[in-house]
């Protein structure tokens, strides 16, 4: 599917919809660099990120929900590591996303500690507060609470408007509430 794939996206928000093992994450995963294309290009604001891989980092927020290399970490001292290589950062977005996915009693476990749920809040909370030009987020409800699923869609709609910044999802379906700007199924 993926080897036929062209798309031009406007800043806001996109949705990549599928069921299991259709490319979502492999799309994300391209997107962010982590994979290279076999062919075509990835331009975001002008860059090829296929070429230009770590000049095109501080433009890309990816953070893989199911990768374990946080795990000795704790989520503070993940969080706090992130304003480095986020030129965009906003430290009062993340304390806002910090309280809207109830994290406070979180933050000092290390991440193998935290529940699959807990894992993708921080995840969340770090990506949305990066402010990235490309904002990747992959299956973000799995085990989140329903407030923290409220909590998504709302700031998930916030960020649908924004000129300077796209927000890509991969979810099986579209959460509702959320003005999704591009949809893509796969």
């Amino acid at each position: 599917m993926l080897d036929t794939l062209s798309l031009a996206w406007p800043p806001g928000l996109a949705l990549v919809r599928g069921d299991e093992s259709t490319g979502k994450t492999t799309l994300l995963r391209l997107l962010a660099g982590e994979l290279t294309a076999q062919g075509g290009s990835i331009t975001l604001q002008g860059v090829d990120l296929n070429k230009t891989a770590k000049a095109s980092a501080p433009l890309v927020f990816w953070a893989d929900p199911r990768s374990s290399e946080w795990d000795p970490l704790t989520a503070r001292g993940w969080l706090h590591s992130l304003p480095a290589r986020c030129p965009h950062w906003d430290a009062a977005a993340l304390v806002g996303h910090i309280e809207g996915f109830s994290l406070q009693e979180h933050l000092d476990k290390p991440f193998y500690a935290l529940s699959t749920g807990s894992k993708r809040k921080v995840l969340m909370a770090g990506a949305l507060a990066s402010n990235a030009p490309l904002t990747l987020i992959d299956e973000p409800v799995g085990g989140l609470d329903k407030p923290s699923i409220r909590y998504l869609a709302q700031v998930l709609a916030s960020q649908a408007a924004r000129p300077d910044r796209l927000t890509v999802v991969a979810h099986y379906e579209a959460l509702p509430d959320v003005p999704w700007g591009s949809v893509l199924d796969l």
